[in-house]
């Protein structure tokens, strides 16, 4: 399979082109050639993708072409430039408007309405769902085929946003046995590893399936999840369930950001965010490893990458948050 990889440096893109060439198809990474390298034995060709594309991708035949742009205009001049192959477009679940209905999944919640301008995330953050909305309609009016990928939170090696990685770092922290659990134990959530990610976008694109799918992983209960991240990580803690609301008074922030616990999301309002049905990808070829290989493959990288980033809150602000929960069930 020749296959086009529009992006091909940072993670998932990356782990995508990775695992294609792994496989032995032809790759080739369309990048601006300023946010890292592309695998090894890939082929790089430089474009940005505000200017029109370059001979060096029209002139070619590709079989399939995979894209996580967010950009509306990106992709559909992308999309005019090659429209022949079948495209696996990467979306996301913020495309449903829906986030508090646990089960979701393509054709069972509404979708958020699509703006179709292309829109600065750091003036208006909650533009992202919208023009992902925008991106996947152009896809399926210019594309010959296509794919269509919402993944939930992708996590493991090389994630540059550090959400996940706070957990592996925080449970490997010997000093500090007494963890801050966030919510409660039946709270459901589910993350992706990108490498499993990865490889089925690879699998769909070889037999070119059709259709809108999640790309998400099992369904855990947060107690599962860090119990699970505790085993991969050979660590010994004790797990704190700290209320949500107690949380809120203390002013922790959900889901990411250095005053947040990450993966910890308010209830009910977003039940639903992250207990996505996944058996429809399941049957479409998602393969995926357990969490406690994927929370000691991220420990690694994390050990092994100086800088990498971890994103929460620090032990000194977490034994803060655990004091006042003791002080407020007095």
């Amino acid at each position: 399979m020749k296959l086009l990889v529009l992006g091909g440096s940072v993670f998932l893109s990356q782990a995508v082109a990775a695992e294609a060439v792994r496989r032995g198809h032809d790759v080739t990474c369309a990048n601006r050639g300023s946010s890292g390298s592309v695998p090894d034995g890939a082929r790089l060709v430089v474009w940005d993708r505000r200017e029109p594309a370059p001979d060096a991708l029209t002139g070619p035949s590709y079989d399939a072409v995979v894209d996580v742009a967010r950009m509306p205009s990106w992709v559909r001049g992308a999309v005019a430039a090659l429209p022949d192959a079948h495209w696996v477009f990467v979306s996301t679940i913020n495309v449903y408007a829906d986030e508090s209905t646990p089960g979701g999944r393509p054709g069972t919640l509404p979708l958020r309405e699509p703006i179709v301008d292309d829109v600065d995330l750091s003036v208006d953050p909650e533009a992202y769902g919208p023009m992902k909305v925008a991106c996947e309609q152009a896809v399926r009016d210019g594309a010959a085929s296509w794919t269509v990928v919402r993944p939930g939170l992708i996590v493991g090696p090389g994630d540059p946003t550090g959400r996940f990685t706070y957990w592996p770092a925080r449970m490997a922290d010997a000093a500090h046995p007494e963890v801050l659990a966030p919510g409660r134990p039946d709270d459901r959530t589910q993350v992706i590893d990108v490498r499993d990610l990865a490889a089925w976008i690879v699998t769909v694109a070889e037999a070119r399936t059709g259709g809108d799918y999640d790309g998400v992983g099992e369904v855990l209960a947060m107690r599962e999840v860090l119990e699970q991240v505790a085993a991969g990580c050979g660590s010994d803690v004790e797990l704190t369930w700290v209320p949500q609301e107690v949380l809120a008074e203390q002013g922790v922030e959900p889901w990411a950001g250095p005053g947040a616990v990450p993966l910890w999301l308010p209830r009910p309002e977003y039940d639903g965010m992250c207990a996505h049905d996944p058996e429809p990808s399941y049957a479409a070829g998602l393969v995926l490893r357990p969490l406690a290989d994927t929370a000691r493959d991220t420990l690694a990288w994390l050990r092994a990458t100086p800088g990498a980033t971890v994103t929460g809150i620090g032990r000194e602000r977490e034994a803060e948050v655990l004091a006042a929960w003791r002080e407020s069930a007095r």
